[in-house]
């Protein structure tokens, strides 16, 4: 019997954007794409070389077209979900504070909701298990 073969390692890094009155930021995944049609926090695929804080940065200006500080950023809890062909890990960061005005740039649908309803929004997998965390530390 064969050994089964690694899944690739994938790191992807998230982020709950959180306005004044205290709704998070969805972004709903365009046709064409993986997982089409499911809500997702915004955020994107590490680059070599590239810390978490630097992609969440410049994912935010090219998805959204918003300016994000670093030190507005703060870690959450991440999500460490396998699919069929690689393993994804995705730390998942709460911005509340940002320059500009949230646009969608990339096609994509945007909806800002209530903590207690992000788990009526389908999401992908990963994504699931990082709602409880975010509920705890926003409140309903």
């Amino acid at each position: 019997m064969a050994d089964p073969v690694p899944l690739k390692l994938l790191l992807v890094v998230a982020v709950a954007l959180v306005d004044a009155d205290g709704r998070v930021l969805l972004a709903q995944r365009p046709p064409g794409k993986t997982l089409a049609g499911l809500w997702e926090f915004p955020g994107g695929k590490i680059e070599p070389g590239e810390r978490p804080e630097e992609t969440l940065i410049r994912e935010l200006a090219e998805e959204l077209g918003i300016r994000v500080k670093e030190a507005c950023l703060a870690p959450l809890t991440f999500a460490s979900h396998a699919y069929e062909s690689f393993h994804l890990l995705m730390p998942l960061y709460v911005c509340r504070r940002w320059e500009g005005f949230v646009q969608p740039r990339e096609g994509q649908a945007l909806k800002w909701v209530r903590p207690r309803d992000l788990a009526t929004y389908p999401m992908p997998p990963a994504d699931l298990p990082l709602l409880p965390a975010l509920v705890d530390l926003l409140g309903p």
